[in-house]
């Protein structure tokens, strides 16, 4: 398996005409994505959280939190994003692929259409 990288434009829910295609390593092990804070504070997304996060090696950070619009193609959704800060990449996290409806194939390193199912629900 390989590093998969591709450009998604992310955008301001409150304004979605402020927008910018932001260079991400797709993370399909990350939950959330992270932009770096530059990227959002120019789209004017507010941060309305900090959170506590577990890395790879144990050390725990904080980092602040808001929601952002996500598009790759024709797919669009809305998601958190964490905002980076300096020596962290913009990933693109599991929830972010969700909410757009897209799954990471990690062998051909693309992304795929989510099967989209809801469960619990009775057709009438």
């Amino acid at each position: 398996m390989g590093i998969t990288n591709l450009r998604v434009s992310i955008a301001n829910p409150e304004n979605p005409r402020k927008s910018e295609n932001v260079y991400f390593m797709v993370d399909s092990g990350a939950v959330y994505s992270v932009v770096d804070s530059v990227i959002l504070k120019k789209l004017g997304i507010k941060p309305m959280s900090e959170k506590e996060f577990s890395l790879a090696n144990g050390d725990l950070i904080k980092r602040k939190m808001g929601g952002a619009l996500y598009q790759y193609g024709e797919e669009k959704g809305h998601a958190p994003v964490i905002f980076g800060e300096k020596g962290d990449s913009n990933l693109l996290g599991a929830v972010t692929l969700e909410s757009m409806g897209l799954v990471l194939d990690p062998i051909k390193r693309r992304l795929l259409s989510l099967p989209m199912i809801l469960g619990g629900l009775k057709n009438k």
